[in-house]
């Protein structure tokens, strides 16, 4: 089992696998915010498969950005955009 994959149940080790993979997120350009503005929640939508389908950040009530996710059928991440 690689370094990303999480063993079922294991949720404590799969939401710090989120968190890091998030806070690498927040280093890059993919979600950089507007000057003043600081992330204070994040929100998910879930596709019915379960796989992630949109992570929102907010300052506040406004929304900052949009992460939307395709996944291959195989269950990889084919792509991360932003909106």
């Amino acid at each position: 089992m690689s370094e990303n994959q999480i063993p079922w149940s294991q949720y404590d080790q799969a939401y710090k696998h989120i968190h890091d993979r998030i806070t690498d997120l927040l280093n890059s350009n993919l979600t950089a915010v507007k000057p003043n503005k600081k992330i204070s929640r994040y929100a998910f939508t879930w596709n019915t498969d379960g796989t992630l389908s949109a992570l929102e950040g907010y300052d506040g009530d406004e929304l900052l950005f949009t992460l939307n996710f395709t996944w291959n059928s195989d269950g990889t991440l084919q792509q991360i955009s932003r909106s």
